[in-house]
């Protein structure tokens, strides 16, 4: 079968943009340009391909088993036809990082303004950290992860890229926290503001468990619950949120307290809405690190970014 490289391109950005507009946007093409694409490559490969839904524009199953594949095969060409050398000043390259609320917060806002002055045509897409991290990597839909990874399969390495302690916070003038040490029975004598996790530890793989091991920048190994387990208390937990943006919303208007990483607690400190409370027991400290494919050093745009992430990093 011969198919036009331009329709797989077109192709492939409608399977991340899911929408006509967006991907014709992203490619320069009208809408009438996308959509003759897309009718092309449904009569070459015999399949609807795309279907539209309330969502927008929903691949079929054949779509979405060959998107990887389709996507790597294009990142593939394009760093084989690529120029040896990489330029930011005229590049407009676009690069991908999954993270998750606490890298968001505390790393996007300098890395962003370090590429904007180093690469000012390039731009930088912040993901949002899911299920399909890995295979987002290996697809090169995303190039870095940051998070807190604690193994990850050979292929990918691995550079930590800060240490980070936790911190308990609670509204300013809270009843309860009026300074001085605090105790682990006053700690629990509050509700508390719980963070879901919804990153299993393991990842399935064809139906082998692959080494992928990650926690929130928030969890702290289970020290808490262990030195409560120990003193024989019990906490009481007010609200399950789903990230750390929320726990600290929360936190600052409210009489509940939640542990986070404490950057991202001083921010919200420095503005006057909560008040640090240093744990009450021994709690570990957290390592937030860089993950992305070994092979992919390679590519001089790969390690420009790399190099700019870890460079902005170890100047926070």
């Amino acid at each position: 079968m011969n198919l036009d490289l331009n329709l797989l391109r077109v192709f492939d950005v409608l399977l991340e943009e899911r929408s006509v507009t967006r991907a014709g946007a992203r490619l320069g093409l009208t809408q009438s340009a996308v959509s003759h694409a897309l009718n092309r490559l449904r009569y070459g490969l015999d399949d609807e391909l795309f279907v539209r839904g309330p969502a927008g524009m929903q691949p079929t199953p054949r779509a979405v088993e060959m998107g990887p594949q389709v996507h790597a095969a294009l990142n593939q060409l394009l760093a084989a036809l690529a120029p040896s050398d990489f330029d930011p000043a005229t590049s407009e390259r676009r690069f991908a990082v999954i993270t998750g609320a606490y890298a968001s917060a505390i790393l996007a806002p300098a890395v962003a303004g370090r590429l904007a002055d180093a690469a000012p045509q390039a731009e930088l897409m912040i993901a949002e950290l899911a299920l399909d991290v890995l295979e987002r990597l290996d697809a090169r839909r995303a190039d870095f992860l940051v998070g807190s990874v604690l193994a990850a399969p050979d292929r990918f390495a691995r550079e930590t890229l800060l240490t980070e302690t936790l911190v308990w916070v609670v509204r300013n003038g809270h009843p309860a926290f009026q300074g001085g040490p605090v105790s682990m029975e006053t700690l629990v004598s509050t509700p508390h503001v719980v963070v879901a996790r919804n990153l299993p530890g393991l990842i399935e793989e064809g139906g082998e468990r692959r080494p992928f091991v990650s926690r929130a920048s928030w969890e702290d190994a289970g020290a808490f619950e262990a030195a409560l387990a120990a003193r024989r208390l019990t906490r009481r937990v007010g609200v399950t949120v789903p990230d750390t943006y929320t726990a600290l919303a929360v936190a600052s208007r409210t009489d509940m307290a939640a542990l986070m990483p404490r950057r991202l607690a001083m921010l919200s400190a420095q503005g006057g809405r909560v008040q640090l409370i240093e744990p009450p027991y021994d709690s570990p400290s957290v390592d937030v690190s860089l993950l992305y494919l070994k092979e992919r050093l390679a590519e001089p745009a790969i390690d420009w970014m790399r190099n700019l992430i870890v460079t902005v990093a170890a100047g926070l």
